[in-house]
């Protein structure tokens, strides 16, 4: 039997400019042109974006849009590159390390939207840092005042934010994308908005690693587009591990260019030529401890480490450990899709998806287009959910005024399945909980995922096969347990696809690294989709932005 949490208080939900919005209180029915699901910055910016084009604009988030997602919590920085050589370098750097994937055009079109949502945000007020030369410093993005300032912008554009409205499934017409419903988790009560369009921004998929930032991100936008139709590439590079301390979450990374590593003994962490996240994880899996002591740079560097990245150092400073000058243990937590590479696949320039009405943004869509097969943590994404949730939001807000008046009155159905609408008998008690610690078991563990072998992947295959049985005969929730039936069914449908096509790229390629085909084959320069929800298809393709 699952254990429950004590009731909360009545939840409040925020409804910003309901004037210009239709609501049906009978069967609590929104309709809008445009629905955005998930509030963080691509989800933002769509939303933005798809209300310049004059349309009404429903943003629904599982949290409270401003504070949640991996943004919020983090000091990022993003593509500010002037045309010319320093644009071209950086285009050509990345090119370089995609291992082939990566495509110019897409390099090309992202770095410039970056720069111009960037000089958008700084005409609007937004506070950049200043640089030695007095002149604001756009290149970096401090998450908790970028995440605020960008709410505030939606709702001074007349966007409805839906704080705490996870999607549970998205509904239909005929083909056609034309809305989503969900649940309110505190009151169990269900929502639905009838929408023109809709924009999945809703991120990735960490597992619940707890990460920082990262366990709302669930890959409840993969498996709501799969439903409708969509295809995923890319999902085999999702093997990427962030470096944090052993007792914490925060997993950025820019801390830890100030540290050396030690082994147990007080040695140092031996060097291979290899990554250092690689050299690292061997140890883990051997199951020795690694230290590190943030023992390079200089006082005034380490003072301006501390001021810049504060959250990095509280939870060292609530233990009373002084970094810079005490080692202490570090260890290798999961980051899945959210820092890593796949999603859904975007067919052009507009980030549409093969289904009418249903844009991707974020983290939500494949990044194999600027990045490859590696990471792309920090400017790419960063830049990538400016440019991405800009492209959608307009497109969206288009596709959404070409329906014209018969948007509002098509008849609708949900397309949700697996955790809403089992199967045989419904079986609530406890069953959450196993999915999740099932699916955890085989996308977590370093010496699960980090290296990778034909039969370790075959293994979680045939278990995560079984576990899917069950979700789809017997999961289910009420109230708060309906997200999380919900969730538990996103997490195994997401390790499924990543598994399918892992087992498809039989070499080491970027983040996907296999010891049993342990150098990268230029014949398979090219990319692996995924399909299916009951039945898991594979279909590998020649790079088709090439």
């Amino acid at each position: 039997m699952l254990v429950q949490n004590s009731q909360p208080s009545e939840h409040k939900c925020e409804f910003m400019n309901t004037k210009s919005f239709q609501v049906s209180a009978e069967k609590s029915v929104i309709t809008a042109d445009v629905l955005v699901l998930g509030g963080g910055p691509a989800g933002v910016w769509a939303a933005l974006s798809a209300a310049k084009q004059g349309v009404r604009v429903v943003l629904a988030d599982k949290g409270y849009c401003g504070t949640s997602g991996a943004t919020a919590p983090s000091n990022t920085g993003a593509w500010y590159l002037p045309k010319g050589g320093q644009r071209d370098a950086e285009i050509e750097r990345r090119l370089s390390r995609s291992t082939g994937l990566a495509d110019r055009h897409w390099l090309q079109r992202v770095i410039e939207q970056a720069q111009t949502g960037l000089n958008d945000l700084g005409n609007s007020g937004y506070p950049f840092p200043f640089d030695d030369q007095g002149q604001p410093y756009r290149a970096n993005l401090r998450g908790p005042d970028y995440m605020g300032f960008m709410r505030r912008r939606a709702i001074a554009a007349g966007v409805r934010i839906l704080d705490h409205h996870p999607a549970l499934e998205l509904l239909s017409s005929n083909g056609v994308i034309a809305g989503a419903a969900g649940i309110h988790p505190r009151s169990g009560n269900r929502w639905e908005v009838r929408a023109g369009a809709v924009v999945l921004a809703t991120g990735g998929c960490a597992f619940l690693s707890h990460a920082l930032g990262c366990d709302g991100n669930t890959g409840d936008g993969y498996l709501m587009g799969a439903e409708a139709g969509v295809r995923l590439s890319g999902m085999e590079f999702s093997s990427q591990y962030g470096l944090s301390p052993a007792h914490t979450s925060v997993t950025k990374g820019l801390t830890f260019s100030f540290a050396s590593f030690y082994l147990e003994d007080g040695s140092p962490l031996p060097e291979t030529g290899e990554d250092r996240a690689v050299r690292i994880a061997r140890q883990l899996i051997a199951g020795e401890k690694v230290y590190a002591l943030m023992d390079r740079g200089s006082p005034v560097e380490h003072d301006w480490l501390r001021r810049g990245q504060p959250n990095c150092f509280l939870p060292l400073d609530r233990i009373g450990l002084d970094p810079f000058h005490h080692r202490f243990p570090v260890t290798l937590r999961s980051e899945g899709t959210v820092r890593g590479v796949g999603g859904l696949e975007i067919i052009n320039d507009d980030c549409a998806t093969t289904v009418p009405g249903l844009y991707a943004a974020g983290d939500a869509a494949s990044r194999e287009n600027i990045t490859g097969a590696v990471s792309g943590g920090g400017s790419p994404n960063a830049s990538w959910a400016i440019a991405s949730g800009t492209w959608s939001g307009r497109a969206a807000a288009l596709f959404a005024l070409s329906l014209g008046e018969k948007a509002g009155t098509r008849l609708v159905h949900g397309l949700g399945e697996a955790g809403l609408r089992p199967r045989k008998q419904q079986i609530e008690d406890g069953l959450i909980t196993e999915v999740i610690s099932a699916v955890q078991a085989e996308t977590l563990p370093v010496d699960v995922n980090f290296f990778r072998s034909g039969s370790r992947i075959a293994l979680s295959r045939e278990r995560l096969d079984a576990v899917w049985a069950d979700v789809r005969d017997y999961l289910v929730g009420e109230g708060r347990n309906a997200l999380r039936a919900r969730e538990a069914a996103a997490m195994t449908a997401t390790a499924r696809w990543i598994w399918a096509s892992a087992d498809a790229r039989k070499e080491s390629r970027g983040m996907h690294r296999r010891t049993d085909f342990t150098t990268t084959d230029a014949a398979q320069t090219r990319r692996i989709f995924t399909s299916g929800i009951d039945d898991v298809a594979v279909i590998t393709e020649e790079n088709h932005w090439k």
